[in-house]
C-alpha cells in the first residue's frame, strides 16, 4: 500500500495540457452574464448581492483550470467555504456555480499526483466543514463531486493508454522499415564480397579487372554507406534479422491480382521507378498495400481501387482511391492504427501521408516521397 501511495504521489503531470480553447472562452463570456440573471430572478436567495459577487469573480478559475489546477481549486472552494463561515444563516450561492464541478475534473484530468491529493483533501474539506442543509445535499454534494474526479482520472488513463499504442504502432512501423533497409544493406554487402573476390582473383592475370572491380565495390560501398546512415536514424534497439527481399514498386502489380476477393485493383505507374532507393520503394509498396487492405476491408459497396504511382527526378507520388459509399462514415484506421503506421513511415522517410473522404463518393490515401529518401 504504502508503495502505491507513493506512485501516485510521485506521478507526474500528463503531459503539455491545453492552455485555452474556444469552449473556454464561449463557457466564461455565459457563466457571468447567467449568474447576473439568476441573481435577478431570484430575490429568495440568501446574501443575493454578496452571492452574485462571489459566483461572477470565481468564473475566471475557469481559464486556468488546465494548466493551475491546483491554484484554481484552492482559490475557488477555499473562497466557497471562507465565505460560508463569514455568513450567517444558508451560505451564499448560485445554481450557476455549478460549474466549480470542472474544477476537480481538471485537477484529476491534467494535475500532478500530489496536486491531486492535496486538491482531494481542500475539496472533501470544504464539504465537510461548511456542511449542507440536510445529510442527503451532503452525500449528494460528494457524490456529484467524486463522479467528476473519477471522470477526470479515467479520461487522464485512457489517454495515456492510447498514447502507447500510438508509440506501438510507431515502432513497429520503424521495426519494419529497419528490415527493409537490413536487407538492402545485406545484398550491397554481398555484392561487394563477390567483386572484391573476382578482383582478387583475375588481378594477377588482368590488372585492369581488379582496377574495374574496386569502381564497382566504391560504388555499392557508398550505396551502403547512405543506406546504413538512414538505418541509424531509425534504429532505436537491436531487430531481429529477416533474410527476405523488400518489395518494389514493379511489386504493385501483385495488388490486382484477380483470384482476390473484394473490389477489383488497377495498378497504374508511371516515370522512372527503377532507380528509386530501396527505402523509398519498398515504402511505396507498403503504404499502397495497406491502403487496399483497408480499402477491401471498409469500403461499402466499392468495385473499384485504383492505385497510382507517379515518379519524377525529385518526388514520388502514391494516391490509392475507392468507389466506395461514403454515406457511413467509414472508420480512418485499421484496428492496428494502420494509417498512423503509414503516416509514421512516410514521415520517417521525410515525405508525408494524408487520407479522407472524397468529396463525392469513395476514400483516398495519398502520399507523397522525396525520391532520395531521408530528408536531411
Amino acid at each position: 500500500m504504502a508503495v502505491l501511495l507513493r506512485s501516485v504521489w510521485d506521478e507526474a503531470r500528463p503531459g503539455l495540457a491545453p492552455v485555452r480553447v474556444w469552449r473556454d472562452w464561449w463557457l466564461v463570456g455565459l457563466s457571468a452574464p447567467i449568474a447576473v440573471i439568476e441573481g435577478v430572478l431570484r430575490p429568495e436567495v440568501p446574501w443575493r448581492v454578496f452571492s452574485v459577487v462571489l459566483t461572477v469573480g470565481l468564473v475566471p478559475t475557469l481559464l486556468w483550470r488546465r494548466t493551475r489546477p491546483l491554484a484554481m481549486v484552492a482559490v475557488a472552494f477555499g473562497a466557497c467555504g471562507l465565505a460560508a463561515l463569514l455568513t450567517s444563516g444558508e451560505p451564499p450561492g448560485l445554481h450557476t456555480m455549478v460549474f466549480l464541478v470542472l474544477l476537480p475534473y481538471a485537477l484529476f484530468r491534467w494535475g500532478s499526483g500530489r496536486e491531486a491529493a492535496i486538491g482531494l483533501v481542500i475539496v472533501f474539506g470544504k464539504v465537510l466543514v461548511t456542511g449542507e442543509e440536510s445529510a442527503g445535499d451532503l452525500v449528494g454534494a460528494l457524490a456529484v463531486l467524486s463522479a467528476a474526479m473519477a471522470l477526470g482520472g479515467a479520461l487522464r488513463y485512457r489517454a495515456r493508454a492510447r498514447a502507447r499504442e500510438f508509440d506501438q504502432v510507431k515502432m513497429l512501423e520503424r521495426e519494419g522499415l529497419a528490415r527493409d533497409l537490413h536487407d538492402t544493406v545485406a545484398h550491397h554487402v554481398s555484392a561487394i564480397a563477390i567483386r572484391a573476390q573476382a578482383g582478387l582473383a583475375m588481378a594477377p592475370a588482368d590488372p585492369a579487372a581488379a582496377t574495374d572491380a574496386l569502381r564497382v565495390i566504391e560504388s555499392e560501398a557508398s550505396r551502403t554507406l547512405a543506406e546504413m546512415r538512414a538505418m541509424v536514424r531509425v534504429l532505436r534497439r537491436d531487430l531481429p534479422a529477416e533474410l527476405s527481399p523488400s518489395p518494389r514498386v514493379t511489386d504493385l502489380a501483385r495488388l490486382a491480382d484477380p483470384s482476390r476477393t473484394g473490389p477489383a485493383v488497377e495498378v497504374e505507374i508511371s516515370g522512372d521507378v527503377d532507380e528509386l532507393t530501396p527505402s523509398v520503394a519498398a515504402a511505396v509498396y507498403r503504404l499502397a498495400q495497406e491502403s487496399v487492405t483497408n480499402a477491401r476491408r471498409h469500403a461499402r459497396h466499392a468495385t473499384r481501387v485504383s492505385v497510382r504511382v507517379a515518379a519524377d527526378d525529385a518526388l514520388v507520388r502514391l494516391r490509392v482511391s475507392d468507389d466506395g459509399d461514403t454515406g457511413l462514415i467509414r472508420p480512418s484506421t485499421s484496428p492496428g492504427y494502420g494509417l498512423i503506421g503509414m503516416i509514421e513511415r512516410a514521415q520517417l522517410l521525410g515525405g508525408t501521408c494524408t487520407a479522407g473522404p472524397d468529396p463525392e463518393r469513395g476514400w483516398t490515401v495519398t502520399a507523397v516521397l522525396p525520391r532520395a529518401g531521408w530528408a536531411k
